[in-house]
């Protein structure tokens, strides 16, 4: 029997020791949110850490064994990532297997001037700038990695600290670029189990990169209101080991009539905007 290398270990370990936490939720989320269409070219973008090169893998293996034919493009942005940082991104595409195309901005450097609010200035311009490169490459859709976690914790940032209540989708039409969509294929997955699945391959991978961020952190570690949320969920959840999945299931159920008010785009709406011509049940 043929020897495995180490990239189709590490492919054969997603469908077999983590079908349950990682392909399995993946395609869920492709077929319940109808992610993938015939003829699509996506650009899957690869940040270097180990979301993004997971779904990228996820991306590859979806598209050999799926029977709906589609093109993909590994896409990578460097905002000015250090030549290390560079250089492990191409080493960990090469591990496993995946075809990266590299693009350099300075979007770094330009954020590291706005002393505001540089991590929401430097998440703005990247988006933009990878849908730019996405579409003069002929693609209609950008995949990005965000998971289950971003988006019950995006919940408690939109609350405590903006409120309102909002998250993440796991599809969107772009606003800037016609044409062009925005999938998250890897929705349904848990970030512990992509965390696991990075220990049992011994995959290491970049973190943010960033100046700033690396800097502040050193000043305080609790400044990131994301770090906020993910520890708060990490302490409910000694209590509740449910409690992301209840979370998660509760974006799929909002009560909207239990709620005094909501709004739906820029249009607000009240719960005495229909008030008199219902009736309680009881």
């Amino acid at each position: 029997m043929r020897e495995l290398n180490r990239g189709q270990k590490i492919e054969q370990s997603i469908t077999y020791k983590y079908r349950k936490q990682l392909w399995a939720p993946f395609l869920t989320a492709v077929n319940q949110y109808d992610l993938i269409a015939p003829g699509d070219h996506i650009a899957v973008c690869i940040s270097g850490g180990k979301d993004s090169m997971l779904m990228a893998k996820l991306m590859q293996m979806l598209q050999k064994y799926s029977k709906i034919p589609f093109s993909l493009t590994y896409l990578v942005m460097d905002p000015g990532y250090s030549p290390v940082n560079r250089q492990k991104i191409i080493a960990n595409a090469e591990t496993l297997d995946l075809p990266i195309q590299i693009f350099d901005t300075q979007i770094f450097a330009a954020a590291e001037h706005e002393m505001k609010k540089p991590c929401y200035l430097c998440a703005r311009m990247r988006r933009g700038h990878l849908y730019h490169e996405a579409q003069v490459l002929g693609c209609n859709k950008i995949a990005l990695g965000h998971h289950l976690n971003d988006a019950i914790e995006t919940v408690l940032m939109s609350m405590f600290w903006s409120s309102k209540l909002e998250t993440i989708v796991p599809k969107c039409h772009s606003e800037n670029f016609a044409g062009m969509e925005l999938i998250r294929p890897m929705y349904g997955i848990k970030e512990d189990d992509i965390k696991a699945w990075c220990q049992s391959n011994d995959l290491s991978f970049i973190q943010c990169a960033c100046h700033f961020t690396e800097n502040a952190a050193k000043e305080d570690e609790h400044l990131s209101k994301r770090l906020e949320a993910k520890l708060l969920i990490r302490e409910l959840k000694k209590d509740n080991p449910e409690i992301e999945d209840n979370m998660f299931r509760a974006l799929h159920r909002v009560q909207l009539n239990t709620f005094p008010g909501y709004q739906n785009g820029r249009e607000m709406h009240s719960i005495l905007d229909d008030y008199d011509k219902k009736t309680e049940k009881h």
